[in-house]
């Protein structure tokens, strides 16, 4: 919305700023993590008076879980939502298709994640909506926006998928590719939802994929930077870094209260929001595979249950003390903390390795 000031701009006063990706980027970023700032605790408290007993434990989950977190209330996403949407609403050009795209999936997915959390609470059980409702609704939503991001692909990348490295090679999907996009987004939202089991340990993550995606996405969205580093040209796309930073403002405003031990849970309202958007981004900029690398956290962690489920059903016998992998380590002996910060470390390490990916060809 701020973009529209550059018509009075006559080239070279305050007005021109706006006319910079990386101005409004932290303009975006601040805006977010204010609101989490001012919104968070009201919300809290407001969360608690409704929600009365909060988010209901599972029962066979872990048994410190039914001690530590008991009370704690859930649908924190709503504030890391509220930041995102005020904040790329405001600063980011309302005219590029990609944000739409994005921000339709997110909150597409937010609203999928907030019915889930709302049945929980308000039957006080740890099962909410259906998963094959979750799952229909959400293939729906990410059957839009692939085909969506594909209308909007040059022509020489619609409909085709590109690989880390190889920088000639495009393989051509043709009508594959939107069922191909549709897995990505929402295999993302349920990845980044199977993760959110400790305190703080999706929501970082989750910020350094954005960051990292959002790089990618303003250099893949400048011919500039597309010639010397030898990738795929996809105008438009530099406009994400500005979502990209509202989100890590917004999720580090969330953190702030979310933060070991916990005042309260993101919920599927934000997991799975959170998710989708990242998997709605790398589609938009033509980087599927990356995210596999930059979000390789997420990805052991949903193959984690995957194997466990699989091999019960095939055995009786498990391959982890308890699914998702995080569990596994918590029925080990480590500490939650310990657990979250060596996850961060190594969500970090596979960001690091994704950018790389850029230049490596």
């Amino acid at each position: 919305m701020l973009y529209w000031l550059t018509e009075f701009s006559d080239g070279g006063d305050v007005f021109n700023l706006f006319r910079y990706i990386t101005f409004r980027s932290g303009g975006a970023f601040f805006t977010a993590l204010v609101f989490g700032f001012l919104f968070g605790r009201p919300l809290i408290n407001l969360l608690k008076r409704r929600q009365g007993n909060g988010q209901p434990i599972r029962d066979d989950g872990p048994e410190s879980h039914l001690e530590t977190k008991q009370g704690t209330p859930t649908m924190g996403g709503v504030l890391i939502l509220g930041a995102l949407l005020v904040s790329s609403l405001l600063w980011a050009r309302l005219d590029n298709p990609y944000i739409w795209m994005i921000l339709f999936v997110t909150v597409g997915f937010g609203a999928v994640g907030f019915a889930d959390d709302y049945a929980k609470v308000s039957k006080s059980s740890a099962k909410g909506v259906s998963g094959r409702v979750r799952l229909l609704i959400g293939f729906a939503i990410a059957g839009i926006a692939a085909y969506w991001a594909s209308m909007w692909h040059p022509d020489e990348l619609t409909f085709r998928l590109a690989f880390p490295v190889f920088k000639d090679v495009l393989w051509n999907l043709s009508w594959v590719f939107v069922p191909f996009a549709m897995v990505v987004i929402v295999g993302a939202a349920n990845a980044v939802n199977l993760t959110d089991g400790l305190d703080g340990l999706a929501i970082m993550p989750v910020m350094i994929a954005a960051g990292t995606l959002g790089v990618i996405a303003y250099a893949v969205g400048r011919v500039d930077f597309t010639e010397y580093l030898d990738v795929h040209y996809v105008p438009g796309t530099g406009e994400i870094l500005v979502f990209s930073a509202a989100l890590i403002g917004g999720g580090l405003g969330f953190l702030w209260y979310n933060a070991p031990p916990a005042a309260v849970f993101m919920g599927d309202t934000g997991s799975l929001a959170l998710g989708g958007a990242l998997g709605a981004i790398a589609v938009a900029t033509k980087h599927e595979i990356v995210l596999a690398i930059v979000g390789g956290l997420f990805v052991v962690e949903a193959l984690s249950v995957i194997i466990q489920v699989a091999y019960f059903k095939r055995t009786g016998k498990r391959v982890f003390l308890m699914a998702p992998i995080h569990h596994h380590f918590e029925k080990k002996g480590w500490a939650e903390p310990q657990i979250v910060i060596r996850f961060w470390i190594i969500s970090l390490i596979l960001a690091l390795i994704g950018l790389a990916t850029l230049k490596l060809r």
